[in-house]
């Protein structure tokens, strides 16, 4: 039976796809490019490169949020200064917060109250604070685990052994982990020994070394997989 959850935050409970898009047009435009569907799709071919070299330890945290837009203005021959580029982003990107279809209503109102819930997520603290706070969610969580704050990022084994230290009575064997990303949140899950739910609207192929336990399209399925587990 399951006890803790533990729920990621972007593309799980809100939508960071179109929060990032409003954003990174916004950011590029105001660096002096003109945000093309083309600029913005190789911004988020360099972004997910970085975060995926962050994930195997190869890079850190600061280097994934300056790099990845040195490198897409370098590649444009357009001169800016990528760390000014970088902190307007996340300053856009902090500004209101869009639901996934059914996830508030999931977290807030058939999960809060059956469940111990923790927030696990890989973003950048200020702005995933500001997101928590302009969406509401931080009274639904017992606690808030931010990568950056914890001194490791998922799926390192040691990201969820300080998160696990930091609960009460808690028991891996009645925790699930959900999340969007099999790299990050499953991995994660199995690397710490815990159950994994991976949400998966899009209907993708798991990698055979990355086998979740459960799927799920969406988060509103989650309450009934919950009930037959």
């Amino acid at each position: 039976m399951v006890k803790f959850l533990f729920l990621d935050l972007d593309d799980t409970i809100l939508d960071f796809k179109k929060a990032e898009h409003i954003a990174v047009r916004k950011a590029i435009a105001q660096a002096g490019v003109e945000p093309t569907d083309e600029i913005c799709a190789r911004y988020s071919q360099i972004n997910q490169r970085h975060w995926q070299m962050l994930e195997r330890g190869e890079i850190t945290r600061e280097e994934v949020l300056v790099n990845r837009f040195g490198v897409l203005f370098e590649e444009l021959g357009h001169s800016v200064e990528p760390e000014r580029v970088a902190r307007n982003y996340e300053r856009l990107l902090g500004i209101g917060h869009y639901f996934l279809p059914g996830a508030e209503e999931t977290v807030k109102q058939k999960l809060f109250g059956k469940y111990r819930m923790f927030l696990a997520s890989n973003g950048t603290a200020s702005v995933q604070d500001s997101r928590l706070k302009s969406a509401g969610l931080y009274p639904y969580f017992e606690k808030v685990f931010i990568s950056q704050e914890i001194g490791y990022n998922k799926p390192a084994k040691e990201y969820f052994d300080v998160c696990f230290s930091q609960i009460p009575e808690f028991h891996p064997e009645a925790c699930l982990m959900v999340g969007d990303s099999l790299t990050s949140d499953i991995l994660g899950g199995i690397n710490a020994g815990i159950k994994t739910c991976w949400v998966n609207p899009e209907h993708k192929q798991t990698h055979n070394q990355i086998c979740p336990d459960y799927e799920i399209e969406r988060l509103a399925d989650l309450p009934a997989l919950l009930e037959s587990i």
